[in-house]
């Protein structure tokens, strides 16, 4: 299986949807690499930034749910690497 290296930037303007992105991230928990959230209180806002390995079509579709999220915005940045999965339980092979 061909997969891409990515970073989701997703922006939280409503806490109140935070278990619906959660939920979300947990949904495709196999393919994230790591993450990071930072409250920005001045502003109200929270920033996480999702490191994902995954097929180009699974990144897309997360970032499409998590942009339906009311109050949640998210954009993707791919890198040029790609990796194969031959064996899902072995991870990738870059």
């Amino acid at each position: 299986m061909q997969t891409r290296v990515a970073t989701l930037s997703i922006i939280v303007e409503d806490t109140s949807s935070v278990e619906k992105l959660n939920a979300l991230l947990h949904e495709y928990g196999e393919y994230i690499i790591g993450r990071m959230g930072l409250p920005y209180r001045k502003c109200g806002i929270h920033i996480i930034s999702v490191a994902i390995d995954a097929p180009q079509d699974v990144i897309n579709a997360l970032s499409g749910k998590i942009g339906k999220v009311p109050g949640v915005n998210s954009k993707i940045a791919f890198s040029s690497v790609v990796s194969e999965w031959p064996d899902e339980k072995k991870g990738c092979q870059c």
